[in-house]
Formats: structure tokens, sequence, C-alpha cells
């Protein structure tokens, strides 16, 4: 049994724009938690929420560099979060939950591609523990502010989910590292992540989604040296973009802005989008676009979701 994928004629597509999906649409009275919001997608996706009237929260890493980034978008506020060291997610949680709003928007953007082997908190591989544990624990502590708000919670995945599901056998990479299968990984983690939390969350009128945002240039590929790049024929040696299926960074936030508003969602969740539609199913060992049945699979989202309360000691819906 896998989730039900298929595309619904959003209109949209994969040159579509955040601004243009929020074209005539008014958020004002809605809160949005946008993490990693103040580079990259994220930055596009704050611009475009506010700029239609949404009150947006950027937790960030380094706030001091996101206040910098949104300085001069009206209607957001930046606080403190690092997304691989628990104490900081319930320190943010618990300022949040202190100041009583509700949570209508929740797009859990933030992320790390591709980095060299490091370990945080109690020995946990980065790239599992910021993509989806950190989001898992910000998610399941927030829940009283995402309940009373009634809104969607939105996972970045990637098509990079292809590569590997869980390594249920290893999942901190303990018997030797490998930067993109642990990658791989945690975005495999992101999707059945949506599609758990859709299921405990919707009966309290909360729906999640995942996506792939389209490849885009950002500083998601800090870790990538310049000859990789190159190699795999994204940009030439002087650095300029040659890779005609990447999108730039306003088109690439579209898919998690059409994700958290759109109407053609209401009464759908646990769905896996890309290019501002929902995505087609496709088999495991296939090429090209589509949501693999290894991410979608409920019995492997349900078994994350209690690995993930296990190592985080964090589950709202126990």
């Amino acid at each position: 049994m896998t989730t039900a994928q298929q595309r619904i004629g959003s209109g949209f597509g994969a040159r579509t724009t955040a601004r243009e999906v929020l074209h005539g649409v008014d958020l004002t009275g809605r809160l949005a938690i946008v993490t990693g919001g103040y580079s990259g997608l994220g930055l596009e996706t704050t611009r475009a929420l506010a700029e239609a009237g949404a009150r947006v929260v950027v937790p960030a890493r380094r706030p001091e560099q996101a206040a910098k980034a949104v300085a001069g978008i009206g209607g957001v506020e930046v606080d403190a979060l690092d997304l691989a060291d628990l104490g900081s997610v319930r320190g943010f949680a618990g300022r949040f939950l202190g100041s009583g709003r509700d949570v209508h928007i929740m797009i859990n953007n933030a992320g790390v591609m591709a980095a060299p082997e490091t370990r945080v908190g109690p020995g946990w591989e980065l790239q599992f523990a910021t993509n989806h544990l950190g989001h898992y624990a910000l998610v399941n502590l927030l829940w009283p502010a995402l309940r009373r708000g009634g809104g969607r919670v939105v996972s970045v995945s990637s098509n990079a989910h292809r590569m590997t599901g869980i390594r249920w056998d290893d999942v901190h990479f303990a018997a030797g590292y490998d930067k993109w299968s642990a990658y791989g990984q945690s975005k495999s983690a992101n999707v059945l992540f949506a599609v758990h939390l859709d299921r405990l969350a919707a009966p309290s009128g909360v729906r999640a989604f995942s996506l792939h945002p389209g490849s885009i240039l950002t500083p998601l590929q800090r870790h990538l040296p310049k000859a990789e790049m190159v190699a795999a024929g994204w940009i030439d040696e002087e650095g300029n973009l040659v890779a005609d299926s990447f999108k730039t960074p306003e088109q690439g936030a579209a898919t998690q802005v059409w994700a958290a508003t759109s109407p053609r969602l209401d009464g759908l969740g646990g769905l896996y989008l890309e290019d501002c539609d929902v995505a087609e199913q496709a088999d495991d060992a296939g090429a090209g676009p589509g949501v693999r049945r290894h991410a979608t699979d409920p019995g492997e989202a349900a078994r994350l979701w209690r690995l993930s309360a296990d190592l985080t000691g964090v589950d709202a819906f126990a």
C-alpha cells in the first residue's frame, strides 16, 4: 500500500514563480514559520508570503545574518534556531508557544546537502539530524499552535530521495560514510515524515505535504567542490550556470508556496509535490520525475516516526 499520487492540473508549472502562485491571494492574519527563510529558496518564500500579507517568523542558525537578509521585508521577524541542537529547538519552540500565537503555515525549508561527515548531539549524522530530526522535533513541539491554526506543514524534500530509503541497519552511517547516500536518506525521511504526520494530524484539521523544489543553485551547494559541479554539468569553469533544467530561486520557491496556500489541495494531504502539482508515483528502480514507493510507504513512515520519537524523546501524538 502507498499514498495515492496523481496530478490534479494546478494550472502552474516548472517555471512558475512564488509570486505568481500568490497573485491575488490575501494572507493577512496568517502566520507562517519558514525555517532557513533568509537564504536561497527560503528567502524567496519569506518574501512572497510576506508580500501576500502573512506574518513570517524566520528561525535561523545565524540570526544576525538572517536579520540583515530580511531587512526591508515587512512583517518578518527572526529568532534563533539550530536544528542540529535539540536544546535550541526546544528553546525556540518554548519562546514561540509563550507568545500565544497560532501557526497557519509551517515550511520546513532549512537543510544541508552533501556535507562532509559530521556528528552532532549524541553522535547523530548531521544531514539526518538537521534535515529530518530537527524538523520532526520542532513540529511536534509546536503542535499546540499548529493544531489551533489548522493549517499546513510543508517539508522540502528533493528528488535525491530516489537514492535510498531509510538505512535501518545504520541510520547514522557508523559503518562508513557517503555524503550523497546520507543526503538521500534525509530526503526520503522528509517525505515519510509528511506521510505519517498527515495521518496523525488530519483529524485535527492540519495537513502535511512534501515536495521537490527543482534543481536550483543556492547556498545549499556550499559543501560541493566546484569541480564536482562542473563534472555534473551544472556550471562551467567560470562558475556560470549551464544546466537548462535548473530553476531560478523564485521558481524554486513556487512549489512550497503552492503547497502551503493552494485551495486546490484542500482535503488532501500526505502527498509529494513537484512543479506546483501533485507528483506521480514511480517505481523505485525507475529514473525521471515522480516519487519513489519507498518514500511513500505508510509502514516505513510509521517506523520512521517511532525511531524519531525514540531518538528525540518528543512525540505530540503519543
